[in-house]
C-alpha cells in the first residue's frame, strides 16, 4: 500500500478540520425566556394551573395585609 503524499495528507487534514469547525461556526441560539411566550396559550390544563396560582398568590397577599394591619394596630 502506497504512502499518501504530503499534499494528500494536508488536504485530508484540512477537510477534517473544516468538518470539525462547521458546527462551531454556526452561533448557538441563546436561551431566552421570550422563546416560551405563548407556548401554553390554548392549553386548558395550564389555564387552570395559572388560575389556581393566582388564587394562591392573592390569598397570600391578603394574609400579609392582615398581618401588617394587625402589627400596625398593636404598635400604636
Amino acid at each position: 500500500m502506497a504512502q499518501p503524499t504530503l499534499e494528500e495528507r494536508v488536504a485530508t487534514l484540512e477537510s477534517e478540520v473544516a468538518a470539525l469547525k462547521s458546527p462551531l461556526a454556526t452561533p448557538k441560539r441563546r436561551k431566552d425566556w421570550r422563546r416560551t411566550l405563548g407556548m401554553f396559550g390554548d392549553d386548558e390544563v395550564m389555564k387552570r394551573i395559572f388560575d389556581a396560582a393566582l388564587e394562591y398568590r392573592e390569598a397570600d397577599r391578603e394574609r400579609a395585609r392582615r398581618q401588617y394591619a394587625k402589627r400596625r394596630r398593636t404598635k400604636k
